[in-house]
């Protein structure tokens, strides 16, 4: 099994939550502590290496017993997004995860269908089959980051 740190775990959270809600997303520090037993330290690294201005986000944040923080994607398009994406892939990347980035690339027309179905193709559970089950998620991000990397 692969083992993703926290950082990466809670990167793909926010990542998963900006895709199902158009690329904005709110949230508590600690309801991210809660779902991944971590310090608010830790959110903090992962917001400001992985979700910063440089990166394509809006960050706003409040602490405090009302706090929130609330990202929104800013507009990235074409290769710059591509970029984004492959910076923010992680290590490893499950078949539900990729299914939805893959999804939004096409939405944002970084990314034409056909390609889209080629890649998820190649990162399907079939094509990853003879891979060690403990590797697929990392060979599945190996191998997106590549494609994507070719489409610049």
């Amino acid at each position: 099994m692969v083992f993703m740190g926290v950082s990466d775990n809670i990167a793909a959270f926010i990542l998963s939550r900006l895709y199902e809600n158009d690329g904005a997303a709110e949230f508590s520090r600690g309801e991210i502590a809660r779902t991944f037993a971590c310090v608010p330290s830790q959110i903090n690294y992962v917001l400001a290496t992985r979700f910063s201005p440089e990166h394509g986000y809006q960050v706003e944040s409040r602490r405090g017993g009302g706090g929130y923080i609330r990202i929104r994607r800013v507009g990235l398009s074409g290769k710059t997004l591509l970029m984004h994406v492959i910076n923010g892939v992680g290590s490893a990347i499950d078949p539900a995860s990729a299914r939805a980035i893959l999804s939004n690339l096409v939405e944002s027309e970084s990314l034409e269908r056909k390609e889209a179905i080629l890649i998820l193709a190649a990162l399907s559970p079939a094509a990853l089959a003879e891979a060690p089950s403990e590797k697929r998620d990392a060979l599945r991000a190996a191998i997106l980051k590549q494609c994507l990397l070719r489409l610049i």
